[in-house]
């Protein structure tokens, strides 16, 4: 199974149930964690980023409901569905006001599951896309992703798909590391020891592509990655 990007955050404290779900996610290349509570799966949401919470609604200390309205204050972007055996049509409505993507009753069907799982991480994924800058400064060049361009006062060359992808990457961690690791996963849809290499060729060209500008420069980070330095302090 290709690993994903993608973590998702379990709180149900039914911890047979849960432990199931976390390994059939698992073996479906997700990255899970698993919280027995409320107020630590909502302490697991200030240590982590997450890109959909999985919830029950009956837990001690905070219940599902009363989690999901602390999340929308602190993540208000964060998806999130809910999983339980509540049935009542107040509680569905009650869900979705808070704005639950889901409400899936126990005793559900893990490929449905599945399904609404990757409906809703592939919507998330096309919004973080189109919010992504696509035309970069850097220094003094200009970098258009979506005409694969880049410039240089009145000179403006076209570069390759992956040369293309590579260096939005470095520009979107700009003055911060990029881990390699990471960064290979996002390129080629996994992690393999070949492809860094291939990746570390897109670098060393890119690192020439910006040489006519002294103060840029493309740092390699030993066994981590490689940082962007622009000169200039990042937007915080």
């Amino acid at each position: 199974m290709i690993p994903k990007n993608e973590n998702i955050l379990i709180v149900e404290d039914d911890l047979n149930l849960g432990f199931l779900l976390m390994e059939f996610l698992e073996q479906e290349g997700y990255q899970v964690k698993l919280c027995r509570n409320g107020s630590s799966g909502l302490a697991q949401l200030e240590r982590d980023n997450y890109d959909l919470c999985i919830l029950d609604v009956m837990m001690p200390r905070l219940n599902g409901f009363q989690l999901a309205e602390k999340m929308r204050q602190s993540h208000p972007h964060l998806p999130f569905l809910f999983l339980t055996a509540r049935s009542l049509k107040e509680d569905k409505l009650r869900a979705y006001e808070i704005g639950a993507e889901d409400y899936v009753i126990k005793p559900f069907d893990e490929e449905v599951l599945l399904c609404k799982i990757k409906v809703i991480l592939r919507r998330r994924a096309h919004e973080k896309e189109a919010d992504r800058p696509t035309q970069f400064q850097i220094g003094r060049y200009f970098f258009d992703y979506n005409r694969q361009e880049l410039s240089f006062e009145d000179q403006t060359q076209r570069i390759t798909e992956k040369e293309n992808e590579v260096l939005r990457l470095l520009c979107l961690h700009e003055n911060q590391i990029l881990r390699r690791e990471e960064a290979v996963e996002q390129i080629y849809g996994k992690r393999d020891y070949f492809l860094g290499r291939s990746f570390d060729v897109f670098i060393s060209r890119i690192r020439k592509m910006l040489k006519q500008d002294p103060d840029i420069s493309i740092e390699n980070v030993f066994k981590v990655g490689f940082i962007l330095n622009t000169g200039k302090q990042r937007a915080q």
